[in-house]
């Protein structure tokens, strides 16, 4: 059956694809600041056009624009280090789903949020065109 097999992925194209692994990706790290009014929920949006990562399969660049919005809890994501978290995926070899779901998981270990939502949204690539989506939303 389909559902039993084991996800290897399949390289029709021979091509070798070589993600970097996550110890070698020497992002930038996320910093916070505390929140001041805590208990009031507000949304946080960013719009971040310009990010580039390079495809594990072709060696090209990935344009696309990240969308993360997020409520906080007792901390704020500091803007700067945003932005070079961000740009310090420019050198990383990453496919679309996973660099949201990393963004996400960073993200969420340096705030703490009530919620978070993250999109990565594509440029059209080989007539295709790629939007991920992740979120996150505190249980306890």
């Amino acid at each position: 059956m389909l559902d039993q097999r084991d996800p290897e992925g399949i390289n029709n194209q021979g091509l070798d694809i070589r993600p970097t692994p996550r110890d070698e990706m020497d992002l930038f790290p996320l910093d916070s600041f505390p929140y001041e009014f805590p208990g009031k929920e507000i949304w946080v949006e960013f719009d971040i056009p310009e990010f580039t990562a390079i495809c594990p399969f072709s060696d090209f660049p990935d344009f696309g624009v990240i969308r993360l919005k997020y409520i906080p809890n007792k901390l704020c994501v500091e803007l700067k280090s945003l932005k070079l978290y961000i740009n310090s995926f420019r050198n990383v070899k990453i496919f679309h789903e996973h660099v949201v779901n990393l963004i996400l998981e960073d993200f969420v270990a340096a705030c703490d949020p009530l919620r978070v939502e993250i999109e990565g949204d594509y440029n059209v690539r080989g007539n295709i065109k790629t939007v991920v989506r992740a979120s996150y939303e505190k249980t306890d």
